[in-house]
Order: C-alpha cells, then structure tokens, then sequence
C-alpha cells in the first residue's frame, strides 16, 4: 500500500506533522461521520472539538468543519493529541549536526516517531522543536526500547540516499548487550535464522526454513554470570538482536517481549529496568559528501557487578 504523504505547504504543529486519510467512495452523510467510523478511537466529541481548532484541514489547508459533507477521492490532515502523555525519565543529546545529518543519541523507552502514547516526547517531534528543522526526517529505526544512536536527514532531496545506505546494507552497525554468561562458546560466532511475524503483534519469531537474518555476536567482558556482548547485525529484522540472543541461551537483561512476555504492549511499563541494549556505532561514506563517517554513542550499558 502507497503511503501517503502530506503536501509540503502543511506545516508542523509542535514539531508533529499532520497525519493523513484517505476518503474511498462511500456515503457518509460528513467528514465527521466518516472519522467517527474509521478511527473509533477518537471520539466523536473529540473529532468535533479537533475541528472546532482547526486541526483537521484538507488538502488546500483549509480547516474542515464538522458539518461539511463528505467528498469520495480526496484526503484529510489532522494532527494528533494524545493527551497528557507519561513523563519519559530522560532526553536525547544531540551528537552531531550539518547541513545534511543529525545524529542523536536516543535514551531508552522514548520511540523514534510518535507511537501511541507518546507524540511530544518522541524522538523525531523533540529534535525538529529543539533544532526547528521542519523537515528532519529519521533515516533508519530502532526499538523503542533500545538506546543509542539515531540518523536523521536534514534535506528531504537527500533521504534516498542516505536509507540506500541502510537497505543495501553499506552501514556497519554495531550494538552491545547485558545478557547473561554463555559457557563453552569459542568467539566470536554467528547467528542466523528465519524471523517472521509472531502471532502477537508486537513480537517476532524464528520459523523453519530459509534463513533471512543474520547476527555477529563476540564477547566483550564477563562478570561471574553476566556479560557484555558485541552484536554487528547484517540484517535488520524486526527485534532481530533480541531473538537471536534468547536463542543463544542469552536473552538481554530488562527484556519484556523475549523469551516470555512479561508486560503487555499497552501495560505500564517500570523505567528502572530498562533493555540493555545499546546502539552503540555506526560506520559508513557519506553518498552526499563522499566522507567517511563514524557515529558513537555515549551511553552505557549497566553491568551488574558480582554480589
């Protein structure tokens, strides 16, 4: 399915781009009857209230009004309001900037883009309010979970570039994790398996068959029964680290999803256990200046000492 974008004249409201609809052909009396029953999640109080402050707007920009009719094969903006969200224990530090990039050091639980409860305090919405770059765009993901370096293009001309870089696999990545001691293992070695869709939709899993995922994992230090990992991914499925090290035998401390769920996508969550785990580098030639690049984290990892 083609996503949809928005035209470039609409602007950012608090550093949150309006998201987009599409209205297919049907015949819905309004607008509002329309988004009352597609996106149930808001109320129709809600949707009421959105127009009344003109954050719904349609392709010109112009605010629509609660009573306006629906019109098949054409698409609306509104911008999101989730309300008060949970206060995040920390923020991102940016590490580099240029007219090209910007590169942040993202701390756990905060997402990358707005994800459910959280719009403001997501990654992306925080830097273009701090940076007031309205075009920064994230070049590549990490878990919401996970800490560690996050790329970001400045100019919307250069973003092809720079994800070519991720899908063609030309950035090595390199990440570390607190996770239980393997015994008996000669280092480094390899993970490689075939990770699908889980039937909960907020996991992954290894199925027979073909491999499509692939994991460099060597040991940095050991403290009794803990220990520091080095994991360089080739791919980039899906909670890919975390599945791969759970095989092992070594699943991350702090893990909520791998191997046992033991909190809910939509439960609260306990900031003072965070996933260790880290992106920790990231290494590639610039497509747009031809440099050679080297990001790294200041972050670190909690290694719990012996006793």
């Amino acid at each position: 399915m083609t996503r949809l974008q928005k035209p470039a004249h609409l602007p950012t409201r608090n550093g949150v781009s309006p998201s987009c609809v599409a209205l297919p052909a049907g015949h819905w009396p309004t607008v509002l009857d329309f988004l009352c029953e597609r996106l149930p999640a808001v109320s129709r109080e809600q949707w009421h209230s959105r127009m009344a402050q003109a954050q719904v707007l349609n392709t010109l920009g112009e605010p629509i009004a609660a009573a306006q009719s629906y019109t098949p094969n054409t698409r609306v903006f509104y911008y999101r309001d989730v309300g008060l969200e949970p206060v995040l224990p920390a923020r991102a530090t940016v590490l580099f900037q240029d007219d090209h990039l910007v590169v942040a050091d993202k701390p756990h639980f905060m997402p990358v883009t707005p994800s459910g409860r959280y719009v403001q305090q997501s990654l992306l919405v925080q830097l273009k309010r701090d940076l007031q770059l309205e075009m920064l765009s994230p070049i590549h993901r990490i878990d919401r979970e996970t800490a560690g370096l996050v790329l970001f293009s400045v100019r919307a001309q250069d973003r092809g570039a720079y994800q070519a870089l991720f899908r063609e696999r030309a950035v090595r990545k390199v990440y570390e994790a607190v996770a239980p001691r393997l015994e008996n293992v000669r280092w480094p070695i390899t993970r490689r398996s075939r990770i699908e869709a889980s039937a909960d939709f907020f996991r992954s899993q290894e199925t027979a068959g073909e491999p499509n995922s692939e994991t460099h994992v060597s040991l940095l230090h050991a403290a009794n029964d803990v220990a520091l990992y080095r994991l360089e991914p080739v791919t980039g499925k899906r909670h890919q680290l975390r599945i791969h090290l759970t095989a092992l035998g070594a699943p991350i401390e702090g893990d909520q999803f791998y191997p046992q769920i033991k909190r809910r996508a939509d439960e609260p969550e306990d900031f003072t256990q965070p996933l260790q785990l880290l992106a920790r580098s990231l290494a590639f030639t610039d497509p747009i200046t031809g440099q050679a690049r080297f990001f790294e984290s200041r972050l670190q990892l909690r290694l719990r000492c012996p006793g």
